[in-house]
């Protein structure tokens, strides 16, 4: 090669003023995060995030004619695109990275990872979190499902925390460090890249220092070029001037070195063909499905272009804005991509915040019975089914709205709890009062005694009402128990009367006749009419119970006949034992009477009052069908008044005796 060069005709180096532009700097963010699910409280997983920074370098150039070498060291410059990113492995699909299918597994990986020198894998990690949170998560539905099918309550389960999800945070925590020193050891090295290029320009600008002597310094020249492409990454900001400069020196070199053209024709010939196959490359990106992979493909494809050396200067030009065009493309969709993400992470944080209001919203203290808390509880777990519907917020939130939601869940079926628990307590007691009132009623169900045992039986029913609920599984049997007692004691009563309908019906017949006959009478014409009307009261007295329809009406016809004639007389009945009364009263004794009269006087107030009880408690149950029970117990009650009125008078008696 040199005795090819020393035969190449000497061309003279003419000066080139170049006037380069900055820099332009694109930066894209590419956050990514995991997040825990809902369903089985569990911690959000950390969120990683990767900035990736790309530098493509436009240069304006001015030559002047025959510099093609200047002209090719700032095209070349052009292309310049350097990458700054986390320590990252080679990425692999998950089928290759054989993840560990048990928990155990997985942590057991991590420390291998923490405690070896290997160069963390990023995408190994974050599989790992992955299928960590997702056995996690099935095995937290196992054992809800597992809850449910042996009878447990939805809205009293409480998850248990899995012990070790504190040692896979605890292995994770290890590795992000040792991934962030690794970052730290890498920006270091790249420092010392750049110092180690900066020396290999320094002894490129050494051999142009002497011209005559570069023909001679070829071998050591390649020697550095070869030694300058073995130094991989230097710090982003330092790239695109240190490259510049590189290319200018060895286009310098270049023009210096005087290769025949058979020579530099092969060489640019070679480079075309590296170059327009990276294009290709890129071109193929623009429709790539993975924006962020072809992203990254992109920044190894720069690397290359910018190893590679110039091309002919006609199609200089061409090469390069093909593969920027490509590669503008390429940003702009990563670009785009991460700027709709955001949106879409904004919108996703306002509706997470809008269910964690919701949740926080709900007056706990207003809910007071079993149904309150279960329609409640129903609407939390309805936003909780939504929440996982919802795709991740923004980075900085997306740990903290995730807090507040499940510190919001948390406080809620804490308090459901032990509301719940108090509300058991309280049907524990209530079971135990029904089931005494059960066996009372269930002791009283065979009983002939009616009208005492109707009394009670009321009287149980309507302490029933006034005790609590029960649980659900235990409410309906003990309900039938009661039930089923009261109804065959009522029933047994039902049949009883149905079976004297047939003497009542004769009773009646016998009735009308007393009726009828006292209709009869004539007043002025009967000599013995005390007598009678004595007579057919006695007679009256000793007929039986006649149906209960016709009762009212039959006594009503009795009585209106026996008020006729006694009026003829002068007197009722009452007022004949009033009358009387007076005799007795005015013969002495009075103050003994008094106290026996206001004795009688205040057990008639009290029966009043119990059947006027029984009355309205007869009235306000749903499907009696005892009216004839309900009328007979309000004749009771008249009859009892007129008694009462009538004691009272007597009392008034003794009083003005006295």
């Amino acid at each position: 090669m040199e005795e090819l060069v020393n035969n190449e005709p000497v061309v003279q180096q003419e000066e080139v003023d170049t006037e380069t532009t900055a820099a332009t700097e694109v930066v894209a963010k590419e956050a990514v995060e995991q997040e825990q699910p809902v369903e089985q409280p569990t911690e959000v997983a950390e969120q990683e995030v990767e900035l990736e920074s790309v530098t493509e370098a436009e240069a304006e150039t001015e030559s002047a004619p025959n510099s093609e070498s200047e002209t090719e060291a700032e095209a070349e410059a052009e292309t310049e695109a350097e990458t700054e990113s986390a320590p990252e492995a080679e990425s692999a699909p998950e089928a290759e990275m054989q993840i560990p299918n048990t928990k155990e597994g997985i942590i057991e990986r991590l420390k291998q990872i923490a405690q070896s020198d290997e160069e963390i894998n990023r995408q190994e990690v974050d599989a790992l979190k992955s299928h960590f949170y997702r056995i996690l998560k099935a095995e937290g539905e196992a054992a809800y499902k597992q809850y449910i099918d042996e009878g447990g309550e939805p809205e009293a389960y409480t998850p248990i925390m899995d012990p070790t999800e504190q040692l896979f945070k605890e292995e994770m925590n290890i590795v992000r460090e040792k991934r962030a020193a690794q970052h730290k050891a890498l920006e270091q090295l790249k420092e010392q890249n750049y110092l180690r290029k900066l020396q290999i320009i320094e002894k490129i600008k050494v051999i142009l220092d002497n011209p005559d002597e570069v023909n001679k310094s070829y071998n050591e020249f390649r020697a550095l070029q070869t030694e300058w492409n073995s130094i991989k990454d230097v710090p982003a900001e330092k790239s695109t001037e240190l490259w510049k400069t590189y290319q200018i020196n060895v286009e310098k070199f270049y023009d210096t070195l005087k290769l025949n053209n058979e020579f530099r024709a092969y060489d640019f010939k070679k480079n075309l063909e590296l170059k327009t196959a990276l294009c290709e490359a890129a071109e193929r990106l623009t429709e790539s499905n993975d924006v962020v992979g072809a992203f990254r493909t992109l920044q190894n494809l720069h690397q290359q272009f910018r190893e590679i050396g110039p091309v002919s200067r006609e199609l200089r030009e061409e090469v390069w804005h093909r593969f920027k065009d490509a590669s503008t493309t390429i940003n702009k969709r990563h670009q785009d991509y991460f700027e709709a993400r955001k949106e879409e992470e904004n919108q996703n944080l306002d509706q997470k915040t809008a269910i964690c209001e919701i949740i926080e919203g709900f007056d706990l203290d207003a809910l007071k019975s079993f149904s309150d808390w279960n329609k409640t509880s129903e609407k939390v777990i309805s936003l909780q089914a939504k929440w996982k519907t919802i795709g991740y917020a923004p980075q900085k939130m997306n740990q903290k709205i995730y807090d507040r939601f499940r510190t919001a869940c948390d406080v809620f079926f804490a308090r459901k709890a032990e509301a719940l628990k108090e509300v058991r307590e309280s049907q524990s007691d209530n079971l135990k009062k029904k089931t005494e009132l059960v066996e009372k009623a269930e002791a009283l169900k065979d009983s002939t005694d009616w009208k005492k045992t109707a009394d009670a039986l009321i009287a149980l029913q309507k302490e029933w009402n006034t005790i609590g609920p029960v649980s659900r599984k235990q409410s309906v049997a003990l309900w039938n128990r009661f039930r089923a007692a009261c109804d065959a004691f009522f029933d047994a009563k039902k049949a009883n009367t149905s079976s004297q309908h047939g003497e009542q019906a004769e009773n009646l017949s016998k009735k009308k006749a007393i009726v009828a006959r006292l209709e009869a009478i004539v007043p002025e014409e009967t000599a013995d009419l005390r007598q009678q009307l004595k007579d057919a009261q006695s007679e009256w007295n000793e007929i039986g119970h006649v149906p209960f329809k016709e009762k009212d009406a039959v006594f009503q016809a009795f009585r209106a006949q026996m008020d006729r004639l006694y009026d003829y007389l002068g007197e009722t009945a009452s007022k004949r034992r009033v009358e009387r009364f007076k005799s007795t009263v005015s013969e002495g004794g009075g103050d003994r009477m008094r106290d026996k009269l206001v004795r009688q006087a205040e057990i008639l107030e009290q029966e009043i009052k119990t059947y006027e009880n029984n009355l309205g408690f007869l009235n306000l149950s749903k499907g009696n069908k005892s009216s004839n029970l309900v009328e007979e117990l309000h004749h009771k009650v008249d009859k009892l008044k007129a008694d009462l009125k009538e004691i009272r008078e007597k009392i008034k008696i003794v009083d003005a005796n006295s």
